[in-house]
């Protein structure tokens, strides 16, 4: 063992001190974490959910532990993280035995700090384990209760409440606490599904197929990123919500298309191939080294039919003219939260003013891209989040100020059959537990003439 390899434990508890203090994503540290660490291939399963589980239950394990502990500022900043990882473990984790993750955190506080936080640490740990927990169901205000018990800050369980019902927004938050699976877009212009499935069967993955989306899978078992498939550009780590705006815009063969915020490319090449690598996509996104991840991606997937272009898009109509292309996707930044269950530390730090502030950029972006959408041409307008304002409102704001565009209702025979039965009108509101894929907003629009 080399000095620099930690135990799994330990690396979960200094991968959750640094993503709280740097207010890093925890998907970004992750990966750097394991290899920092050599943490053993074995390991790198209990260490993502060690830290993903801890992290979306945050709210619940501090009310537990609350009780219990006196002087919580006066504790090194390590020791509130220990203490949370082991509690997640003994509360919600059946695999693991109480004495053996208590053991486990009075080793590390051992190695870490002095006899005193080691005994203090398993006094916690065996007074909880003694007494039990304090009960949820002794808060009165229903939505404070949610708030605990599924770890989201109460401003946005009663902002959801507000849009969606007290049920819907809890099935939401119920989902949003469980670890989702991986899926992936079957790259259909050099395989097909099956072979495609048989090919990751060989190599030791459990694939299924996705019930939403026709050239979807799922990974019950294993990495699909370390694939030959992958490798080899016969699929695409994508969420099966996100797949569906390439259904929404309806490329056609020898089309112009517009991706204006394209980055990571998923979107961009999901089109690509739909157009059987014909016509020409623009993909568009602010930053270089993210234009760079659209290039690595149509590389991979040999598609060249993608031209990317490192560009603002608010700017977008300085670089072409007036109705350039035939269609536009502008799936927009937005607060991301329909995807709490992949990015958990998100909903701690987002703030309600961010929505508004968000909602007057997707409002922006519209105004600038809508201009060179073709006469009779689609604008699809996508975000992965489940907020009225920057989705249903913000569509109702551009329809009003620009009477040239009208709601496609011809959208719905495009899409899979899975999710037919939710559309009604030009829109649709995904949300995390309808098939326990990312919550996703779509509206298409059709450009008049």
């Amino acid at each position: 063992m080399t000095s620099k390899r930690k135990n799994v434990r330990e690396a979960a508890m200094d991968l959750l001190a640094a993503i709280e203090k740097n207010q890093a994503y925890s998907n970004l540290l992750l990966n750097s974490t394991i290899e920092k660490n050599q943490i053993p291939s074995i390991d790198i399963g209990l260490l993502t959910e060690l830290t993903y589980g801890t992290l979306q239950r945050k709210m619940a394990l501090d009310f537990f532990l609350k009780p219990f502990i006196k002087n919580s500022k006066k504790l090194e900043n390590w020791v509130p993280h220990l203490l949370r990882l082991t509690l997640y473990q003994m509360v919600y984790l059946d695999k693991i035995p109480d004495r053996a993750a208590i053991h486990e955190a009075v080793e590390i506080a051992k190695k870490r700090g002095h006899k005193g936080i080691a005994g203090l640490v398993n006094g916690v740990l065996r007074s909880i384990q003694r007494e039990g927990l304090s009960a949820l169901d002794e808060i009165n205000d229903p939505i404070e209760r949610l708030s605990i018990e599924t770890s989201h800050p109460a401003w946005l369980v009663s902002r959801w409440v507000d849009q969606f019902g007290y049920e819907k927004t809890r099935e939401m938050c119920e989902m949003n606490v469980l670890a989702p699976l991986q899926t992936a877009r079957v790259n259909l212009t050099k395989t097909t599904v099956r072979e495609c499935i048989e090919e990751l069967d060989e190599e030791g993955f459990l694939i299924e197929k996705s019930p939403i989306i026709p050239e979807a899978i799922r990974s019950l078992k294993g990495n699909l990123a370390s694939s030959k498939a992958f490798q080899t550009g016969k699929l695409t780590i994508q969420d099966e919500s996100s797949m569906l705006a390439a259904y929404a815009l309806g490329a056609k063969e020898n089309e112009k298309i517009l991706d204006a915020c394209a980055a990571p490319g998923g979107k961009s090449t999901h089109i690509a191939e739909k157009m059987q690598s014909t016509g020409v996509i623009y993909s568009i996104d602010l930053h270089e080294h993210k234009v760079k991840l659209i290039q690595d991606n149509a590389k991979r997937l040999r598609l060249g039919n993608i031209k990317t272009i490192v560009m603002d898009s608010r700017g977008v109509g300085e670089e072409y003219p007036a109705e350039s292309f035939d269609r536009i996707l502008l799936d927009a930044p937005c607060s991301g939260l329909g995807v709490i269950r992949r990015k958990p530390d998100m909903k701690y730090t987002k703030k309600e003013e961010d929505i508004l502030h968000l909602s007057k950029i997707q409002q922006t972006l519209l105004n600038a891209v809508s201009p060179l959408v073709k006469k009779g041409g689609i604008l699809v307008y996508s975000t992965c989040t489940v907020d009225k304002e920057e989705n249903e409102k913000t569509l109702e704001t551009f329809l009003q100020d620009h009477p040239d565009f009208a709601g496609d209702m011809t959208f719905k025979d495009r899409m899979p059959e899975a999710i037919q039965p939710l559309i009604t009108g030009f829109d649709l509101q995904i949300f995390p537990q309808d098939f326990g894929s990312d919550g996703f907003y779509i509206s298409v629009l059709r450009k008049k003439g």
